[in-house]
């Protein structure tokens, strides 16, 4: 009897992943085509950028069948990446409006 190595996860999952990955592509897609501006346009193209790589590492790179501390472990470090980055964001506001008052604006 033979014995097959890994795990076999249907094709339908990955068709399904790969369709919504068209749709949110093409929802990004109108956010340009529909000339948003400002916060509005941003936080929907970063909101379906992170929502497809979300997809695409969940099931195209098996983080959804692996075991929970790994994924815990793979998955951690860009979340706190971002927390470091809106930290950094935070401070070089403060600064600059420091500096603005400090400084003056320079007429």
């Amino acid at each position: 009897m033979a014995h097959a190595e890994g795990q076999q996860h249907p094709l339908s999952v990955y068709i399904k992943v790969w369709v919504l990955l068209f749709v949110l592509s093409t929802f990004s897609y109108m956010v340009d085509y529909m000339h948003l501006e400002g916060y509005l346009r941003w936080s929907l193209i970063l909101l379906f950028m992170f929502l497809k790589a979300g997809f695409i590492i969940a099931v195209f790179m098996h983080i959804k069948w692996e075991r929970w501390a790994l994924s815990f472990a793979i998955c951690t470090p860009p979340v706190v990446l971002l927390v470091f980055i809106g930290i950094m964001v935070i401070e070089s506001d403060y600064t600059f409006l420091t500096r603005n008052l400090f400084f003056g604006t320079g007429s």
